[in-house]
């Protein structure tokens, strides 16, 4: 039985992405299937493992590939079309065996605001009664057909209808944040919005036009994993101190507001399945904390490869160089290799 996990947050700029395809590298290379689902219209982690970066580039994947897209995976239920919701055939991630990506689509946005109007759960539903559980629906088919363990949704920096719908009808979510005012500020604006989309969930899971549907809505269980707190300066092996402020104030709020928010509908698990799995509740919740990449983020970019798996080759350096960027790869290595496995341990629990 796969669990998804959904990657939020909607203020832009904090790694999701990044975050995305390394864990579920790392959570590949321990031997575990992943699929990677990009939902975000912008399409960087579709461009990250395709290697990517131009539309005309895009619109040539498309056309050689009609059919291996979010969009058009959804688009029976979207679209009306006479056919059933199927699973897409994913992208294979290079020199990754167990990874794989369901491509996401410029267009996809163009579904926003019909889904918006289903989600009201109004006297008008029943035409769109299909929609809310299209998403879930997808994810079980592509799933099986993967024999996946893993779901990573990769999500857009927005509180919009379609994030509503994506979040919700996952079994739990990581939250990527960055040592900056702006994350602060969005925790307290999560800790407000996620418990109503919570009470949203399960009002939709009751209707009966929605339990009645070609895709029925999922009674919802969306619980916490934690956050990642990453892109900071470190200074002598921790954060500098400008950023450990920002750090200790994300996760001040994660344990004083975000996490009571949440406790109260159900949205958490319990503080010693976090102890077990190596997270002291009372620090906030902080399932890993990732400094800057730095020179790697290059290495890795063009070699589609995560910083902790660059061989000495793809580091392209010698001397004293190669051994700073080796220490500084297995550093990473082993906070990836720590965060997979306290993923692993609480979603198992999901």
């Amino acid at each position: 039985m796969h669990k998804t996990i959904a990657l939020f947050n909607h203020k832009g700029g904090v790694s999701k992405t990044t975050t995305t395809f390394n864990l579920g590298w790392m959570l590949a290379e321990k031997g575990h299937r992943v699929v990677m689902i990009d939902t975000d219209p912008q399409c960087n982690l579709t461009g990250l493992v395709l290697d990517y970066d131009t539309s005309q580039e895009f619109d040539a994947f498309y056309s050689q590939h009609p059919n291996a897209n979010l969009r058009t995976a959804l688009a029976p239920a979207f679209e009306s079309q006479p056919k059933p919701i199927e699973t897409v055939e994913c992208v294979e991630v290079r020199d990754r065996p167990g990874l794989f990506l369901v491509p996401g689509h410029v267009n996809l946005s163009e579904y926003e605001v019909t889904l918006g109007i289903a989600q009201e759960l109004s006297g008008s539903l029943q035409a769109l009664k299909n929609l809310p559980g299209a998403f879930h629906f997808f994810v079980e088919k592509v799933a099986t057909a993967n024999t996946a363990d893993y779901v990573l949704v990769d999500m857009s920096p927005s509180l919009g209808a379609m994030n509503q719908n994506f979040l919700m009808t996952s079994d739990c979510f990581l939250v990527p944040t960055a040592p900056d005012y702006f994350s602060v500020m969005a925790i307290d604006s999560l800790a407000s919005i996620l418990p109503k989309w919570i009470e949203w969930a399960k009002k939709a899971a009751e209707a009966e036009t929605l339990k009645s549907a070609s895709y029925p809505f999922p009674k919802p269980g969306l619980k916490f994993l934690g956050t990642v707190i990453q892109r900071y300066r470190p200074r002598k092996g921790k954060a500098a101190a400008g950023f450990q402020t920002w750090i200790d104030q994300i996760n001040a709020r994660v344990r004083d507001r975000f996490v009571p928010a949440l406790t109260r509908y159900g949205g958490t698990f319990l503080p010693a399945t976090y102890k077990a799995a190596g997270i002291d509740p009372q620090a906030g919740y902080c399932l890993a904390e990732i400094a800057d990449f730095n020179s790697l983020i290059t290495a890795s970019q063009n070699h589609q490869t995560p910083v902790f798996a660059l061989t000495e080759t793809m580091l392209g350096h010698v001397g004293t160089v190669l051994t700073q960027d080796i220490e500084n790869r297995d550093r990473f290595r082993k906070t990836f290799d720590e965060l997979a496995d306290r993923v692993v341990a609480l979603s198992k629990h999901a």
